[in-house]
């Protein structure tokens, strides 16, 4: 079993920046892609963000050029700068994690609030 935790959520006013961190800990053998996610009230959850093993990354379309992932395998740990930051992106954020050939696993979700 792997967990993920999430932290770095908060409320910040447009334009500003936050980092996301997602932690894995558990019984670990192998992590393979990490994904951001996010979910605004009464919206689907999207992917905002994917990293690969290696490092090749990929966004949507709406925050390439403000958001990074990044992620430290010794540490097994992702993360997420948010860089100026709109209001439409206030929703909760969700860790996920490929890992131990193929299983899936989702954190707890940490919320991000961009005022006007």
């Amino acid at each position: 079993q792997v967990q993920l935790v999430e932290s770095g959520g908060g409320l910040v006013q447009a334009g500003g920046s936050l980092r996301l961190s997602c932690a894995a800990s558990g019984r670990i053998f192998r992590i393979n892609g990490m994904s951001w996610f996010r979910q605004a009230p009464g919206k689907q959850r999207d992917v905002v963000a994917t990293i690969t093993p290696g490092g090749s990354t990929n966004y949507r379309d709406s925050v390439k050029g403000r958001f990074t992932i990044s992620r430290d395998n010794v540490k097994n740990t992702l993360y997420l700068q948010m860089n100026g930051l709109k209001p439409e992106d206030t929703a909760v954020y969700y860790c996920n994690a490929e890992a131990n050939y193929g299983y899936v696993y989702w954190g707890q979700g940490t919320q991000v609030t961009v005022s006007s």
